[in-house]
């Protein structure tokens, strides 16, 4: 599947928001790499939340393919991570179809939306914050 401009700054904003670090298993990298990726819960081919930072987490090679290759043990571990409301809330948006048509024909703004978000975020960390940063969804 192509990535999209704003496939890549959601991606950026994903991995800085986890500080490069995997959410399951702890290991720590330094940006920029593509060792730790951007994993959607529900894939990137539902348009409704591909774009939804509640449905992506930053997870290591090994962590994503645990997860990815397991949906009955990455709904837990989402559950676990996000908690149940967030989580329904994940599936909700998944099942609107037309949340997905607009995102399809606004792909330009979530991408300068999302390299905004995430030079905010990288101010944050020049100001010496640490830890997860939370960033403005879509």
């Amino acid at each position: 599947m192509k990535l999209t401009p704003a496939d890549i700054a959601f991606s950026w904003c994903v991995r800085e928001r986890a500080a490069w670090t995997c959410e399951k298993c702890g290991r720590v990298y330094t940006p920029p790499t593509k060792a730790l990726h951007c994993s959607h819960y529900i894939g990137r081919g539902n348009w409704s939340t591909r774009f939804e930072p509640l449905n992506a987490f930053a997870h290591c090679f090994g962590c994503h393919q645990l997860l990815g290759g397991d949906p009955h043990l990455f709904r837990e571990w989402v559950i676990d991570r996000i908690g149940l409301d967030r989580y329904e809330i994940i599936i909700e948006k998944k099942e609107n179809p037309m949340i997905g048509k607009q995102m399809r024909h606004e792909k330009k703004d979530i991408a300068k939306h999302y390299r905004d978000e995430h030079n905010k975020m990288l101010k944050k960390r020049a100001n010496g914050e640490t830890g997860r940063l939370e960033f403005v969804g879509y």
